[in-house]
């Protein structure tokens, strides 16, 4: 009988435990190594557009994922004076696109990728590095605080500090500040009632949808709404919100680029505005 392969997966994000579910399901021996002392329930909302629901149906999460979708009706871009700039009616992206664009709490989407993975295999409060990428000869091998794992794969998930990555590409540059700070908020208000939306102002934008899950917790509010925030925008009545703003100049920086995700996923670098946009997940 022939012995499975083994990986090794080194962050048990939302990427780290999409690879890991993906991999046992094609017959993989997997441990997820986490840094954090558990899986707590962080962050604030994420968009998932059709293509990432499609990808979720090959680990047979997608159907679950789709049952939470909560946008109905229109939404779009609005100025700060709160005039629409542009509308897309959900079944209308839903018929374009081939179904829903579903936004959830980042907690729910890793509960339910966590639960498909026996317990052994998420090991927390781990603080892994890479020892040896090994090659076509020898495994890989990466250090633990218990000891040393060997691995046919290791599946480098720790995020946008990755130290893998360091190890592998010992001089990428990494993550470079793009001028852009962003505040995330989640507020529970059972049965709010607007239309989804993102509000453009000069060098800065706000985002507030409504989502079906509710988080466990919190992320602080910004001290103060960003200047360009509509007064519709600043009341309690929205349960997923986003607020960007820039350190340019406002007078130098041209409106970003529509996200249409556009309750919590903000741009990172301004650019010229399409004259349409088109619904879906960056």
């Amino acid at each position: 009988m022939a012995q499975s392969r083994r990986a090794v997966v080194i962050g048990g994000g939302i990427g780290g435990l999409t690879a890991a579910v993906a991999l046992r399901g094609s017959g993989w021996d997997v441990t997820v190594l986490e840094r954090a002392p558990s899986l707590e329930p962080v962050g604030a909302a994420i968009s998932l557009a059709p293509n990432s629901l499609r990808a979720l149906d090959v680990i047979h999460v997608g159907d679950e994922i789709r049952d939470l979708a909560a946008w109905q009706g229109d939404g779009g871009l609005r100025t700060p004076s709160g005039r629409w700039l542009s509308r897309t009616d959900a079944d209308a992206v839903a018929a374009r696109f081939g179904g829903p664009l579903v936004l959830l709490h980042r907690a729910t989407l890793i509960n339910s990728l966590a639960a498909r993975l026996p317990s052994e295999a998420v090991r927390t409060g781990v603080d892994a590095s890479l020892a040896d990428p090994g090659d076509a000869d020898r495994p890989a091998r990466v250090n633990t605080p218990d000891g040393e794992l060997e691995a046919d794969l290791v599946v480098a998930a720790d995020g946008i500090r990755s130290a893998v990555r360091q190890v592998l590409f010992p001089h990428h540059p990494g993550a470079v500040y793009s001028g852009f700070t962003t505040w995330r908020v989640v507020i529970p208000v059972p049965g709010a009632r607007f239309a989804s939306h993102e509000t453009w102002g000069r060098g800065r934008i706000w985002a507030r949808t409504r989502s079906r899950t509710a988080a466990s917790t919190r992320t602080p509010r910004p001290s103060r709404p960003p200047e360009s925030m509509p007064p519709t925008a600043r009341g309690p009545n929205c349960c997923a919100g986003t607020a960007t703003g820039t350190t340019r100049s406002p007078r130098s920086s041209p409106p970003p680029a529509p996200r249409t995700s556009c309750a919590t996923t903000s741009t990172t670098s301004p650019t010229r505005c399409p004259r349409t946009t088109a619904a879906g997940s960056p």
